[in-house]
């Protein structure tokens, strides 16, 4: 707790504090970053080895199998939300399930089947995205700016031939 929320708290708050921190079970740190990078690394694995199974036998390039992997990850991430498995594995693994493609699918397939009894239109669809909608904003953004940048080295670079 930062310094100046201490200032304000009782005496009697601060002890309580003190209590409670003394009885509470240590974290687990080491296990946790085990489970998460074991986790994380499945999840990536099973990614690279879609990404190898659409490029042996679908005959997709390096470049295009990526469009197709992402799309079946996101499919399984949201179809073991929806059978309440993903939020198992999350609780067991950590932030290991926080894999870009799968964590940001769990997050807008929750968000779907928490509102769902509001209907289609203002359930599902108003709440969908709301958790979602920020780390589309800045995707969106940052890929703006970062295209400004490239094209800005670019026109600068062909200057300097």
């Amino acid at each position: 707790m930062a310094d100046q929320k201490k200032k304000k708290l009782t005496l009697t708050q601060l002890k309580y504090q003190e209590l409670a921190k003394r009885h509470e079970p240590p974290r687990p740190l080491a296990r946790n970053f085990v489970r998460a990078f074991l986790v994380g690394g499945v999840i990536c694995l099973i990614g690279q080895a879609l990404q190898e199974m659409f490029i042996r036998y679908f005959d997709f390039t390096e470049k295009t199998a990526g469009n197709p992997t992402a799309a079946v990850l996101i499919f399984l991430s949201a179809l073991l939300t929806g059978l309440g498995l993903y939020d198992r594995i999350a609780q067991w693994a950590g932030a290991g399930t926080s894999v870009p493609v799968t964590g940001f699918a769990n997050s807008i397939a929750s968000a779907a089947i928490d509102h769902r009894s509001e209907g289609f239109v203002l359930g599902v669809g108003g709440n969908m995205f709301k958790l979602a909608g920020s780390v589309i904003v800045f995707g969106v953004t940052s890929a703006f700016f970062i295209g400004l940048i490239k094209t800005v080295f670019n026109i600068l670079s062909t200057m300097g031939e």
